[in-house]
């Protein structure tokens, strides 16, 4: 659960700080206290788009931050992108500097936004004011779809960019048929151009080192002769005087047996220098200072840069490009059995998918007459009257093809009875359709939950201001579901309504004061007499009576 919230010179907020604990948390406050500032914050730690006017006037940079309990997915994810673990929470951070500009920290670790985005699904899901379901397109219905049914379009996706890639190639080959014909004369020129220089992996490397050596044969043969000479052949050599060194190190171990393991370390170390000055001698040896085998690699090197230059920066890249051609000649060459070779392997990727596909949609049908059936019963328990319908259309023809498989998911709902169902954008009603928001997703959620065995990921749910248009009757329905979806894990919600704030497991306000002439804000965690007054304060307006007080009592205990 998202367990802190900081946000400084973030829009109007100076510094703030909200704690937040498990259940319903709800927000309270005037308008224009920031609350659904606090909410955009989140929702920027959770990978949204960032921009310079969130900087608060005369600041440099805004600055957002929050703290959440660890989950096994938050883990996985922060292993795979090499992000050492803080124990049990993840922090992040995130600064947006004037310029638009901004940097992003996991755990006090530089990461990005992409990072943020993969972990966000295992953290937080964010529904700000800003959503609407007009915005709620039928892609957006079909991941919701999905992800009530725990579907996974993984194999649809890999099937699909299997078979885009057979298409590609077999259109490439009969697209491109013209230009490979007139390239046919360069390629052969440098099939044979490669071919005849007999390249073999690393060997400027290698040529390019024995060139330094018989540069400096001379050097290389004082050097190694010298340190054989001081090693092991001069009279003062090392070797000479480890072994007088032995000889009386010996001695002393005939009489003191401290002295035995110190005389084997002399003869070891002998024992060392002798094989070092004999590697010496072999090398000094086998050094040719060869004016003629010098000449040689010159000109080999000379020929390697050359290729080099035209095909690539090694001679691995070299080998690369030559192979590279002369499949392209092999193609133009064979082309009729490649074409047969890429038609087969085009027609078994459309089977695949197919496949694929269909075992998608069909399971997709029967999850949407589940999911009809209770966001139906979700919506009308939020004093509504409805159908809806979960519509799952598509076509196997290849233009409907998608990585997400070929169906198009619609939710539909008639308000009124006699009503034709319609889709959800065409719903008028401010008041309905965030009710009708809420119940699918306490429906999608409390289905996850009863999926993963009852032990729902710990997630936070935000909604802001999902009350929006409607009070009364209503808006006690809305915080029992807002109540009974905090049961399994934790919700944060953006209310002005009293008949949803009564709800609150914990109850926060957003205040805004003067000072020096400068707007602050400030987050106070209430306790039950403060709650009871803001309770009041939201009853009655700026003029709290004993009688919003005792009304507001009344509504707290009754949530209960």
């Amino acid at each position: 659960m998202l367990v802190e919230l900081r946000a400084e010179n973030y829009a109007v907020i100076d510094h703030a700080i909200a704690s937040f604990g498990p259940g319903l948390n709800l927000l309270t406050g005037e308008t224009g206290a920031g609350k659904s500032i606090l909410v955009d914050a989140l929702a920027l730690l959770m990978g949204g788009k960032a921009s310079a006017e969130v900087v608060r006037h005369g600041a440099d940079r805004a600055v957002v931050s929050c703290v959440f309990e660890s989950t096994p997915g938050a883990e996985a994810v922060l292993e795979v992108n090499g992000i050492d673990s803080e124990g049990a929470d993840v922090i992040l951070r995130r600064e947006i500097l004037l310029s638009g500009k901004g940097r992003v920290f996991v755990n006090n670790q530089p990461a990005t936004v992409a990072v943020l985005r993969q972990l966000a699904p295992e953290l937080a899901l964010v529904h700000a004011q800003s959503e609407t379901l007009s915005s709620f397109d039928q892609a957006q219905q079909r991941l919701l779809l999905d992800r009530f049914a725990g579907l996974s379009a993984a194999a649809v996706a890999e099937a699909h960019s299997r078979w885009r890639i057979a298409q590609d190639r077999l259109n490439d080959l009969l697209q491109g048929e013209q230009d490979r014909l007139r390239m046919v004369d360069l390629w052969t020129y440098q099939v044979k151009e490669i071919e005849s220089a007999n390249l073999k992996p690393g060997e400027d490397e290698a040529l390019e080192t024995e060139k330094r050596v018989l540069a400096n044969a001379e050097k290389l043969y004082a050097a190694a002769l010298g340190a054989f000479d001081q090693l092991y052949e001069g009279g003062a050599s090392a070797e000479a005087a480890l072994r007088a060194a032995i000889r009386n190190v010996e001695e002393l171990a005939r009489y003191d047996g401290r002295f035995t393991d110190a005389a084997q370390q002399l003869a070891s170390a002998r024992a060392t220098i002798a094989d070092i000055g004999s590697t010496l001698r072999d090398y000094a040896d086998g050094i040719n200072a060869s004016p003629e085998r010098l000449a040689e690699i010159e000109d080999r090197l000379a020929a390697l840069d050359r290729l080099e230059r035209k095909y690539g920066q090694t001679v691995a890249e070299v080998i690369a490009f030559g192979e590279e051609v002369a499949r392209k000649l092999a193609e133009v060459e064979d082309r009729d059995e490649i074409l047969k070779q890429l038609g087969v392997e085009l027609d078994e990727a459309a089977q695949v998918y197919r496949s694929a596909a269909a075992t998608l949609s069909a399971e997709r049908t029967a999850a949407a007459a589940k999911l009809a059936k209770l966001a139906e019963a979700q919506i009308n328990s939020l004093a509504m009257k409805v159908r809806f319908e979960v519509s799952v259309t598509g076509s196997n023809a290849e233009s409907a093809w998608t990585a997400q498989g070929w169906d198009t998911v619609e939710y539909r709902i008639a308000t009124n009875a006699g009503e034709p169902l319609k889709p959800l954008h065409e719903i008028a009603s401010g008041g309905e359709m965030s009710r009708v928001m809420l119940a699918l997703k306490v429906a999608v959620e409390e289905a996850s939950a009863k999926t993963r065995k009852g032990h729902p990921t710990p997630r936070t749910l935000v909604f802001d201001e999902i009350d929006i248009g409607i009070g009364g009757r209503a808006a006690e329905a809305v915080g029992q579901k807002l109540k009974a979806l905090a049961r399994g894990q934790q919700v944060l919600c953006v209310t002005h309504l009293p008949q949803i704030a009564a709800f609150a497991s914990q109850h926060l306000v957003v205040e805004k004061r003067e000072d020096h002439g400068r707007t602050k804000t400030q987050i106070r965690v209430l306790d039950d007499r403060a709650r009871t007054h803001e309770v009041a304060r939201m009853l009655s307006g700026a003029k709290v009576t004993d009688t919003s007080l005792q009304h507001a009592a009344q509504m707290i205990a009754a949530s209960r």
